[in-house]
């Protein structure tokens, strides 16, 4: 089963903060900790996968990799080892939850804190698109043009929302970007500090809207970026482009433009891994006396030797050309089954011959059993496992 994305998992955009990842992770984790949940095991794996998810993001190395090559790119690093419950203390979840919400448990808001205070400006959207590449193209690397249609900063007010470029202070929040709100929950009366609904968390807004953009300071526009595609890549594989999202509102940040990479069918190779698996028709005369035999490769062609004797069905390993191993310096194989060619038509010579060959004791096949199908099988194993 793929693992699940780990800003899904969270609940936070590629672009949140580590504040953001933060608090995040300490809500699940509260919410699901086997303490408040025992004997549920589904609790439990929402708890693992939360965990694993915030050492990854937490970690800015681990990070950058995972944001540029997804799970493939955290190797043996990503987490997927047991969890160790043990760090974890339920009541300090309790208080890092209530400050973090801006909490006030009974009236006691010196003890827990309060939420974050100060304007906090909407980010622009993230945005998704498919980049579909061939076999040729991920063993080389690519420099891929791709045209995208999201939001841009107006030009007519530079983004701001403003006939005049200037906003005044909202009056519902005086600036502060939140308003304070009291909820009643099971622990029992607390404030909470939420997104000033007038304006978005920004803390100003605008008067003079302007005439193009309408006040929002984005308009819709198409753009052609160049992405850089690493050789090895692999499909669900993305490749992050910073700020190339949605622009966000009146001057915020804009988000990031997510390149998923998928593959294009080929027509002689599959891909398993950094390894590539073909099928080579070849005539019945080269497995019999053996000889050399030209095998199809994504650069050219590279030569095979067959032994005599070869069964048809064989698999061959030509080390060294397959695919680039992501982020390596390692190649993958080529596996070559050699299948062995029944031509459709055949002249009164070459009918002549063949039958003549065939009253050989030398052309009688062996007995049904176990015998050729398993010694394939096996074959095709044994160099599987190599």
């Amino acid at each position: 089963m793929a693992k699940a994305d780990y800003y899904e998992v969270l609940g936070v955009p590629r672009g949140a903060g580590e504040d953001e990842i933060r608090k995040a992770y300490r809500k699940l984790a509260f919410q699901h900790h086997p303490d408040r949940n025992p004997g549920d095991k589904a609790a439990e794996q929402r708890f693992k996968e939360a965990t694993e998810a915030y050492e990854v993001l937490r970690d800015p190395d681990k990070r950058a990799r995972y944001d540029q090559f997804g799970h493939a790119g955290l190797g043996g690093a990503a987490g997927g080892s047991a969890v160790d419950f043990s760090g974890f203390d339920l009541a300090d979840a309790l208080r890092a939850f209530m400050r973090d919400f801006g909490g006030d448990l009974g009236g006691l808001e010196e003890l827990f804190g309060g939420g974050r205070t100060g304007p906090r400006e909407r980010r622009g959207d993230d945005l998704q698109v498919r980049l579909k590449l061939t076999l040729e193209e991920i063993a080389q690397g690519a420099e891929k043009k791709i045209r995208v249609r999201h939001l841009k900063a107006c030009e007519t007010c530079k983004g701001t929302g403003s006939r005049s470029g200037s906003r005044s202070s909202c009056a519902r929040c005086g600036g502060r970007g939140q308003v304070r709100q009291v909820q009643s929950s099971f622990f029992g009366q607390f404030v909470k500090v939420a997104t000033c609904p007038e304006c978005g968390g920004s803390g100003r807004m605008v008067k003079d809207s302007c005439s193009t953009c309408r006040g929002e300071g984005v308009v819709s526009g198409t753009d052609t970026l160049s992405v850089h595609v690493p050789a090895g890549v692999m499909a669900g594989n993305y490749i992050p482009l910073r700020g190339m999202g949605d622009a966000g509102r009146q001057g915020a940040a804009a988000g990031d433009l997510i390149v998923v990479i998928e593959e294009k069918p080929h027509p002689v190779f599959e891909r398993h891994g950094a390894d590539l698996f073909c099928e080579l028709p070849v005539n019945f005369t080269l497995l019999a006396v053996g000889g050399k035999a030209a095998v199809p490769t994504l650069t050219g062609t590279a030569e095979l030797t067959v032994p005599p004797g070869t069964q048809s069905g064989e698999v061959f390993r030509l080390r060294g050309q397959g695919l680039p191993v992501l982020r390596g310096s390692a190649r993958g194989d080529l596996l070559v089954r050699v299948k062995v060619w029944v031509p459709g038509r055949l002249g009164p010579r070459e009918r002549q011959l063949l039958e003549e060959l065939g009253r050989s004791e030398a052309m009688r096949p062996p007995r049904p059993g176990r015998s050729i199908f398993e010694r394939v099988r096996e074959a095709f194993a044994s160099y599987q496992g190599e």
